[in-house]
């Protein structure tokens, strides 16, 4: 079972880019989703001049993937962040979510197809997701948000029955990758680049700025902006401190009506629901990446689900997105350094973060600071938390050392092992007919591959960067290809 495009790109309008890499500009940003083009596109209407650097195409990881709710109702997101950082963190997350909110708005006025105002629900099926609902409604009203909590037996919009619900009205979902067109075709019209298949390699910093590396050759910057998802530069340690998840996603054909509404449970088995294209997009399990084996039965129950709750309904396209959580839950988008900054952590809620991080960051840039400050919460103050994390990390070691010795045989179509070869690991993978082997070995932190069945791809336990059967750098922080063996 091969993964197919997303829905966003099987439909996504032709976004132009530039072919020449600029050997000097103001600014670098690396990383073409959302996060980087509004902070690009801030940045060079204020007169800077922009690079935007990306290493596959525009909206190729996070935001190309995404279920894409331009929401101030998130799940359990607000109870999360009170309970593990504080209520002033929790302030500091709502005025900058809200902002963000408000320019991406402002930014798609006028673009039917790109933006659409519907009501948003956080809902649960069981007795204790009802309880996670409540304590969302508690944090909500703890910051000021009026909402409509809704009863057993009260009529949420769903074909089947909820313990509890929240509803907000006038609530947002977009089109990702129309929203990175229209912000790629203006950091072109502000005399700004957008350059695709560009790998950032590394930085050096200079007298004169911080030279940026990368596949395509060098560039002089005097600010260095890192939107990667995972920092692909990581001068702050956040390999230690953010915890990276996948989940899946699909696009349904279902006969008879559908829910009109934002849909996002606290289950233990999550769901998201949301419509687009005239289809039902389902959000459905989640896992830690490169620690599930059968990713295959991941988008069964998917279907499975999906079936059982809107009879007739056929899946027409099925992908998968990558998110990161800090430990705290408070996402970081600010400085690293005088001439470094960086965003990430937004756990799954990308629309609205990505914004508030351009706001924030260009703000900075551009000595115009914002009002709300999440960074001084970012830290590791809950060490429950923290310690659970890397112990995950260690664990995956140990497995993925015991793994490379004890799993070999012949491949079917599709699969993919971790053999011995000597002393080294190697990576052997079918895909389409052709074996590929490679390196077993992560280039960035040396965790043992995990063959991701699903998606076929090479995934790595410890910080979650993905390799192509070639050995290609997916996503996360790896830089470098896998050796061929």
């Amino acid at each position: 079972m091969t993964t197919t495009r997303s829905l966003w790109h099987a439909t996504s309008p032709l976004i132009e880019v530039d072919t020449t890499l600029p050997s000097k500009v103001d600014v670098v940003v690396v990383g073409a989703g959302l996060a980087g083009l509004s902070t690009a596109a801030i940045l060079a209407r204020a007169g800077r001049s922009v690079a935007v650097l990306e290493a596959r195409e525009v909206g190729a990881v996070a935001t190309g993937n995404t279920t894409a709710k331009l929401s101030l109702l998130q799940g359990g997101v607000f109870s999360g962040i009170r309970s593990h950082a504080g209520d002033e963190a929790l302030e500091a997350y709502v005025a900058a979510n809200r902002a963000g909110q408000d320019w991406l708005r402002a930014e798609l006025a006028g673009e039917p197809e790109a933006i659409e105002q519907r009501d948003a629900f956080t809902y649960a099926t069981t007795r204790e997701g009802a309880k996670s609902v409540d304590q969302e409604a508690e944090a909500l009203a703890a910051v000021g948000f009026d909402v409509d909590v809704l009863g057993e037996g009260q009529d949420a919009g769903l074909p089947y029955a909820v313990t509890r619900a929240i509803r907000m009205r006038g609530q947002w979902q977009i089109h990702p990758m129309r929203a990175l067109a229209k912000l790629a075709a203006s950091v072109r019209d502000h005399a700004g680049s957008v350059v695709t298949g560009c790998r950032v390699l590394g930085t050096d910093e200079t007298d004169d700025g911080v030279i940026v590396h990368t596949s395509r050759g060098a560039v002089l910057a005097d600010r260095v902006v890192v939107t990667s998802g995972f920092p692909v530069i990581d001068r702050a340690g956040f390999f230690a401190r953010l915890k990276p998840s996948r989940s899946l996603a699909a696009a349904y054909r279902v006969p008879g009506d559908v829910p009109r509404g934002m849909y996002l449970s606290v289950d233990p088995q999550e769901r998201s629901l949301r419509t687009a294209e005239g289809l039902l997009v389902v959000g459905g399990p989640a896992w830690t990446t490169g620690r599930e084996r059968d990713t295959d039965a991941l988008v069964r129950e998917l279907d499975e689900w999906t079936v059982a709750n809107f009879p007739g309904a056929v899946r027409q396209t099925w992908w998968a997105a990558q998110d990161y959580q800090t430990v705290t839950q408070v996402p970081f988008y600010g400085a690293v350094g005088e001439r470094m900054h960086a965003a990430t952590g937004f756990n799954k809620w990308g629309m609205t973060n990505a914004a508030a991080a351009a706001l924030t960051i260009a703000g900075d840039i551009l000595g115009e600071p914002v009002p709300w400050a999440l960074s001084p919460h970012l830290k590791l103050r809950d060490g429950a938390e923290f310690v659970a994390a890397q112990a995950g990390v260690a664990a995956s070691v140990v497995n993925g050392v015991v793994r490379t010795v004890t799993r070999s045989g012949e491949l079917a179509e599709g699969e993919g092992h971790v053999i011995r070869d000597g002393v080294h690991p190697v990576a052997e993978s079918r895909v389409n007919g052709e074996v590929c082997r490679v390196s077993a070995v992560c280039t960035h932190m040396k965790g043992i591959l995990e063959w991701n069945r699903a998606e076929q791809s090479w995934d790595c336990p410890l910080h979650a960067s993905r390799f192509a059967p070639d050995g290609a750098v997916l996503e996360g922080p790896a830089v470098e290809a896998l050796e061929r063996r």
